[in-house]
């Protein structure tokens, strides 16, 4: 088997750097799959709070007599 400069052989460098490089993509991913959950989370939070934002405009208009209740806040009440 060849070896290096240092005496190592090339397969073991190469087995160590593919080693290295696995758990580099292995600790990228964990941190893209925890960021995707947290976006998603947010993401939802933020559509129910913009869904009670609108069905809380919506009742105050039709209080107000300004116009009739949304198609989206009868589906919810």
């Amino acid at each position: 088997m060849a070896e290096n400069s240092e005496g190592v052989p090339h397969s073991e460098n190469v087995q160590d750097l593919a080693g290295v490089v696995q758990n580099l993509l292995q600790q990228m991913q964990d941190k893209f799959h925890t960021m995707s959950d947290q976006i998603l989370g947010r993401m939802d939070e933020m559509s129910n709070r913009l869904d009670d934002l609108e069905k809380n405009v919506g009742e105050l208009m039709h209080q107000a007599g300004v116009e009739e209740p949304s198609v989206a806040t009868e589906k919810q009440s």
